[in-house]
């Protein structure tokens, strides 16, 4: 990616909140990967004319242009699969903010249509690119977990824009799984109080060695975003995070990833065991969901 670029992708940007504006700000500035693109517009909903001097577009010329060559998806989690189908029917690339949708059989059939037009799929998972996570990694390697927990709270979250608890919080799933390999479910229980706002999911889930895992998704008015996690070894435990640096452009070492796709720089098995690894997180959080709602 060093290279002098022989060609830009020209990109829209579909969705104008927290991550579409960070994804705007990193197309504009002079970054590697970003020589590689060409920012052609935004695509919103709501009318706001020319932002930062990036001009809004509509969605119907976002896919019949034939300047755009790549759409980010930055909406909301429930308009995903939708936004996703579209783009790829149009003979577009297209980049994701996690979930890509909010159903395992869609997440498939997607990746099935991906390839079917010769098209990159990706989705966005910044929680791997975190200080945190790559402190957690060093850790873990080598080591005979025991038993595990991962707590995460924030405020609330409206389900019908960003779906259920286990699909907006699959980037929890994703440390988990990523950590510790394929896992299966035990069970999961989901305590909701609506009028207050206050919704707690708990999930037990098993390493493929019978370890156990419990994951549990907090949110309410008043409750900080915060992670705690202890994690048990035959040679030690390791009781919550200590502070290991600030996160510093995670969303642009995405779309560097995201770059080396376009340029045929990831190999077939790489990007395999992510497919499989996506597609395990998605499975997992639907089964969760099915579990919980079994329940009520």
């Amino acid at each position: 990616m060093n290279a002098e670029p022989e060609r830009k992708f020209g990109v829209v940007v579909v969705g104008v909140g927290r991550a579409g504006s960070v994804r705007i700000r990193d197309l504009r500035n002079p970054h590697a990967s970003s020589a590689f693109l060409n920012l052609i517009g935004f695509v919103s909903r709501r009318e706001l004319g020319n932002t930062d001097e990036v001009q809004q577009i509509s969605l119907e010329d976002a896919l019949s242009s034939q300047e755009v060559e790549v759409a980010y998806i930055c909406s909301e989690s429930s308009s995903h699969a939708d936004y996703i189908r579209q783009f790829l029917n149009a003979g577009k690339h297209v980049l994701v903010e996690y979930p890509m949708t909010l159903s395992w059989a869609e997440a498939q059939d997607l990746w099935t249509l991906a390839e079917q037009k010769g098209k990159v799929l990706h989705e966005e998972h910044v929680e791997l690119l975190m200080e945190e996570f790559a402190f957690l990694k060093k850790e873990v390697v080598g080591k005979d977990l025991l038993k595990g927990s991962l707590l995460f709270t924030a405020g609330p979250l409206e389900e019908e824009r960003f779906g259920f608890p286990a699909f907006s919080g699959i980037s929890r799933l994703t440390w988990l799984v990523s950590l510790f390999g394929e896992l299966s479910l035990v069970s999961a229980t989901l305590e909701e109080q609506k009028e207050d706002q206050y919704m707690k999911m708990t999930v037990c889930l098993e390493t493929e060695n019978k370890r156990p895992l419990t994951w549990i998704e907090e949110k309410g008015p008043g409750l900080k975003r915060n992670r705690h996690l202890s994690f048990h070894f035959k040679s030690g435990s390791l009781e919550n995070m200590p502070n290991v640096g600030v996160n510093k452009n995670i969303f642009l070492k995405d779309q560097n990833i995201f770059v080396q796709k376009l340029l045929g720089q990831f190999s077939e098995k790489e990007l395999a065991a992510e497919k499989k690894r996506i597609l395990h997180c998605l499975w997992l959080a639907e089964e969760i969901q099915k579990y919980c709602y079994s329940k009520k």
